[in-house]
C-alpha cells in the first residue's frame, strides 16, 4: 500500500513542474495533456486541450502526482502541508530559498528542539511546505 499526494494546480501545473525541476531537482516521470486522453467520453473543458490531465514527478524518493483540474476558483491547499526532509543546514537553506521564490515565508528557518533547521513557507502556487533537517542517525 502507498499513499501519494495529488496536487491540483488549477491551470498552473506545467509551470509548477518546471519550477520544482529548476528549484529543487524534481524529475517529471510522466505527463498526459487533456488532448491526449484516450477515452473519448472524457473531453477536455474549453481551453484545456494543452493543460495537464495527469502528471507524476519525483522529489528525492517521493513520487507525487499533479494536474490542471478544471474550474475557475484558485487552487486551495487547506489542512495539508508537504514536508521535505534534507540532510544538513546548507541543503535546508538552499531548498527553503528556492521554494519560497515568489511565495511567502510562514516561519523562517530556525533551530528548534528537534532539529538544527526547520522552516515553513507557501510557494508561489499556494502549496504549503515544511523544510526540516533530518535527525542525526544513531
Amino acid at each position: 500500500m502507498k499513499v501519494q499526494a495529488y496536487i491540483s494546480y488549477r491551470g498552473h501545473c506545467e509551470e509548477a513542474l518546471e519550477f520544482y525541476k529548476k528549484s529543487i531537482g524534481a524529475d517529471v516521470t510522466g505527463l498526459m495533456r487533456w488532448k491526449e486522453c484516450p477515452d473519448a467520453t472524457m473531453k477536455a473543458p474549453p481551453g484545456f486541450d494543452e493543460k495537464v490531465m495527469n502528471a507524476s514527478f519525483r522529489i528525492g524518493d517521493t513520487l507525487l502526482m499533479a494536474d490542471d483540474s478544471p474550474g475557475n476558483a484558485p487552487a486551495e491547499f487547506k489542512g495539508v502541508t508537504l514536508a521535505i526532509e534534507v540532510d544538513d543546514d546548507a541543503e535546508a537553506q538552499r531548498v527553503f530559498t528556492a521554494l519560497v521564490e515568489g511565495g511567502k515565508v510562514t516561519m523562517a528557518l530556525t533551530k528548534t528542539f528537534w532539529t538544527s533547521s526547520f522552516g515553513m513557507l507557501t510557494d508561489k502556487f499556494g502549496v504549503p511546505w515544511m523544510v526540516n533537517v533530518a535527525a542525526p542517525k544513531a
